[in-house]
């Protein structure tokens, strides 16, 4: 990556921030907004990860909620890789009018989330989209790590770079099968405007995002500015809501079930539809517990970038918003099973309901 080229844009993101700068941030919809028009809706199967379903179980799954997709993003819920079985699957998710989206974990083999289980990462990124050319899938959702990766030798953009390495030896595989590589913005590692720069120097042509409204609000960003940022290149999502509060040291965010949270999403989704029409919403459920953003503590900002002052300034607008929620304690695996079903098919009748996502009746 261009250091010297990330620090001037850096320096403009300053400059075209201004006076104006702490009146950024998302507004609350008016009451009277109109749902989106609709969009296939889906679930990614970490949702309901305490269940320990297979493909096959999902499918099902999926079809008894009346859902369009389904994004299957690891590995383990296949019995095997053989051609065969997989276009079964593919089959048994069209009879139910069901599209799958494929995907698996790290394809950074310097980053701290990177393990040899699926060989090497230009062996597993090689994998996963054999696979997701079997199934159809029109993307395969691979992360770079997560946020401790900033702060490994080289820093963020030393393991961009080693992603992208990795990205291109599997360029005519994947342009061959018709896949996109979608990098996902996860747990903390890469802001939308690493990402996008991640996708343009890689290869737009074959390598895209998969947009998590989730981890934008661990990276200190509004999701609707990553959206718009990151808009372009996305190729599959995972959406959930954040309650985002301040801290004595700075601010805190919680995942949340769709509605639960903050994030306006009834200005999100027809923004998403207009930016992103034929990608399907497929929802990621993960609450429960909170993630402290101490940024009030001058050791927090030796990893993050201190120019982007527009961005940070609609985060900030978003912790004026909230308010704390406790986290959740001592809940057996039964008592946890049921909580991820929940708050799953709570989010899906919301993106139904009140955004009017979904094909199915």
């Amino acid at each position: 990556m261009n250091t010297t080229s990330n620090r001037r844009n850096f320096i403009k993101a300053v400059a075209a921030t201004g006076a104006g700068l702490a009146l950024a941030g998302s507004a609350p919809a008016a009451d009277d907004t109109k749902p989106a028009r609709k969009t296939r809706l889906g679930f990614d199967n970490y949702s309901v990860r305490g269940l320990k379903w297979n493909a096959g179980q999902l499918i099902d799954y999926a079809a008894s909620l009346k859902l369009d997709s389904l994004f299957l993003t690891d590995l383990d819920v296949y019995e095997n890789f053989e051609e065969g079985y997989l276009k079964d699957l593919k089959k048994k998710a069209a009879d139910h009018g069901l599209v799958i989206y494929a995907g698996s974990w790290c394809i950074c083999p310097t980053s701290k989330s990177f393990k040899n289980k699926w060989g090497t990462a230009e062996e597993h990124l090689a994998l996963g989209l054999r696979v997701a050319k079997a199934l159809g899938s029109p993307a395969f959702r691979c992360i770079l790590g997560m946020g401790d990766d900033r702060s490994t030798p080289g820093g963020i953009e030393t393991r961009m770079a080693d992603t992208i390495k990795v990205c291109r030896s599997a360029r005519s595989q994947a342009l061959d099968a018709g896949v996109k590589i979608a990098i996902e913005n996860h747990a903390g590692d890469m802001q939308a405007w690493e990402l996008a720069g991640l996708c343009e120097e890689a290869g737009k042509d074959y390598v895209g995002v998969t947009l998590d409204t989730g981890n934008a609000t661990w990276t200190m960003e509004d999701p609707l500015e990553s959206l718009e940022i990151l808009a372009p290149y996305v190729a599959a999502t995972a959406w959930r809501d954040s309650m985002v509060w301040q801290t004595p040291h700075g601010a805190a965010v919680q995942w949340t079930a769709m509605g639960d949270g903050i994030i306006d999403y009834k200005a999100f989704a027809p923004r998403f539809l207009e930016l992103c029409p034929q990608v399907p919403v497929n929802v990621e459920i993960i609450s429960g517990f909170t993630r402290e953003l101490p940024y009030f503590r001058k050791d927090f900002w030796n990893v993050w970038p201190k120019a982007r002052a527009k961005d940070f300034a609609k985060f900030d607008a978003l912790t004026r918003l909230g308010k704390m929620i406790p986290a959740r304690h001592n809940l057996d695996m039964e008592a946890e099973k049921e909580y991820q079903k929940t708050g799953l098919e709570r989010s899906l009748a919301y993106c139904k309901e009140t955004l009017g996502l979904g094909l199915k009746v």
